[in-house]
């Protein structure tokens, strides 16, 4: 599986998962857009989990991705490999709210603290149920180390998901263009 947040960079490993060989779950319901131009690889049954548990047995040996809200929905008798993408707040935020212009919708009318606090708490709870799970295994993924690390990010998810995998095309799917919403804190310079 392939969770975090909304904008935090879950449709860019899934397309990494894809082009390492891996089957992907998704309906391609949501169309690539501005937003994210490369798709967003969704399988929109997922959205179901809590009230349909047993959906999930249909991505079984495949990568899907489950928004963090749904992870507490996972029903127990199953394993489960999670890579979890983390990315600055405040960059969500911002991806986020730039996403809700460009379609012309609104969003919640707080400020950007309060939408910042309000993830973390969720974030809280999330790491605090998962650690709590001796069936979920959890892999921790740096948006900006996906950028700045690309193959080394690659060769980790490979050992941690214990399968091969075309790391190298992995490696190749990252469209550094696409990285609009940045804090100063995310501009770190690329390893040699």
């Amino acid at each position: 599986m392939v969770s975090g947040l909304p904008r935090s960079g879950t449709s860019l490993m899934m397309q990494m998962l894809a082009a390492g060989g891996l089957q992907v779950l998704s309906d391609g319901e949501r169309q690539a857009d501005a937003d994210n131009p490369r798709g967003y690889y969704e399988w929109e049954r997922i959205k179901l989990l809590p009230q349909q548990p047993n959906c999930i047995q249909e991505a079984e040996g495949k990568v899907v991705k489950i928004i963090s809200q749904l992870l507490f929905a996972l029903p127990s008798p199953h394993d489960y490999r999670i890579i979890f993408m983390q990315r600055p707040l405040a960059e969500v935020v911002a991806s986020q709210s730039q996403m809700i212009r460009r379609r012309g919708t609104t969003g919640a009318a707080l400020p950007p603290a309060a939408l910042i606090a309000g993830l973390q708490a969720h974030l809280n709870q999330v790491n605090a149920w998962l650690g709590g799970k001796a069936n979920i295994s959890v892999y921790r993924v740096e948006h900006r180390e996906v950028l700045h690390d690309r193959l080394h990010v690659s060769e980790s998810i490979q050992k941690f998901l214990d399968c091969p995998l075309d790391v190298l095309a992995m490696s190749q799917q990252i469209d550094e263009s696409l990285y609009r919403q940045r804090t100063a804190s995310a501009d770190i310079p690329r390893p040699v």
